[in-house]
C-alpha cells in the first residue's frame, strides 16, 4: 500500500497538504485510470496490465441517489488495494459523504474527492478527509457555477472537472468544459495554490478532447475506456503524456 503523505497526523498542515503532488511528474500530463471501464470479472488482471501507466486510479462510489446506479464501496476497494502501490482517488458520487470517509481511508483511499452539489456539508467533510489522512479534492458537476468553490480551494487538493453527466458513460463533453478548465486554472493561479491544487478532467476523455482540455490548463484526465480499450497502451500513454498544455496559462 503507498504511504500516504498526509498519513499518521491528526490534522494537515499546510506542508502536508502540498505534498500529495509531489509524488508525481510535473511536466507531464497525470493519467487517473478509472477502474470502473475494468473488466469487473478480471481486476487483478486488468490492474496489472495497465499499471505501468497509471499514476493513480480513479475509483467512482455511487449510491444510487445522488447519481443513478451503484459503483464500488469500501469492501471492494479493500480488496484491490494489495493489487498495486498506485495512489487511490475514490470519487464519492454520494448523498451524505460524510458518513463514507472513514470507510474508504481505511480500505485504503489516498484521495477522497467529493462534490461541491453536496453543500453545506463540503467543508466538514473535506476535513474530516484531511483529518483521516487523505488527500481531498472536490468535484464540479456542469450545472455548478465555479465561483462557489472559491471559499474551498485552500482546502483541496483537487478540482475534478466534470464534463458530462455524473454516472452516466458514454456521452460527449459539454462544449464548455474546455472554458471551466481554464477558468478553474486562473482560479488558482490567482489564489497561489498552483502547487497544491490541481485539476483534472473527468467524463468524454477521448482523443478529440483531451489535446483541448490539456491545452486549457488541465493537469490530469480521468481515463477510462481511453485506457482499457486501448489497442495499444503503451502508445496512448506516451501521447498523452507529450500533450502540450497553453503557456499562455502559465504566464
Amino acid at each position: 500500500m503507498p504511504k500516504n503523505p498526509v498519513q499518521n497526523s491528526s490534522t494537515a498542515s499546510d506542508s502536508d497538504n502540498k505534498s500529495f503532488w509531489s509524488q508525481f511528474p510535473s511536466s507531464r500530463l497525470l493519467v487517473d485510470v478509472s477502474l470502473w471501464s475494468a473488466d469487473a470479472t478480471h481486476f487483478a488482471d486488468e490492474v496489472q496490465r495497465v499499471d505501468p501507466f497509471a499514476d493513480l486510479y480513479h475509483i467512482d462510489v455511487s449510491d444510487g441517489h445522488f447519481v443513478p446506479g451503484f459503483l464500488f464501496y469500501a469492501d471492494l476497494v479493500a480488496a484491490l488495494r494489495p493489487l498495486t502501490s498506485k495512489p487511490f482517488q475514490v470519487h464519492l458520487m454520494t448523498t451524505n459523504p460524510m458518513n463514507h470517509v472513514q470507510d474508504f481511508v481505511a480500505a485504503g483511499a489516498d484521495m477522497i474527492t467529493i462534490h461541491l452539489e453536496n453543500g453545506p456539508i463540503v467543508p466538514a467533510t473535506l476535513d474530516a478527509a484531511r483529518r483521516a489522512g487523505a488527500a481531498t479534492g472536490l468535484a464540479v458537476g456542469l450545472d455548478v457555477q465555479l465561483e462557489t468553490m472559491r471559499p474551498y480551494l485552500d482546502m483541496l487538493n483537487l478540482v475534478l472537472i466534470m464534463g458530462t453527466p455524473m454516472g452516466v458513460k458514454g456521452v460527449k463533453p459539454s462544449p464548455y468544459v474546455y472554458q471551466r478548465v481554464q477558468k478553474v486554472k486562473e482560479m488558482i493561479f490567482t489564489a497561489g495554490l498552483d502547487d497544491q491544487v490541481k485539476v483534472f478532467a473527468d467524463g468524454g476523455i477521448r482523443e478529440n478532447t483531451v489535446p483541448n482540455l490539456r491545452a486549457a490548463g488541465a493537469d490530469g484526465v480521468v481515463a477510462g475506456s481511453l485506457a482499457f480499450k486501448s489497442a495499444n497502451l503503451a502508445e496512448t500513454i506516451q501521447w498523452l503524456h507529450g500533450l502540450p498544455v497553453d503557456k499562455n496559462l502559465q504566464a
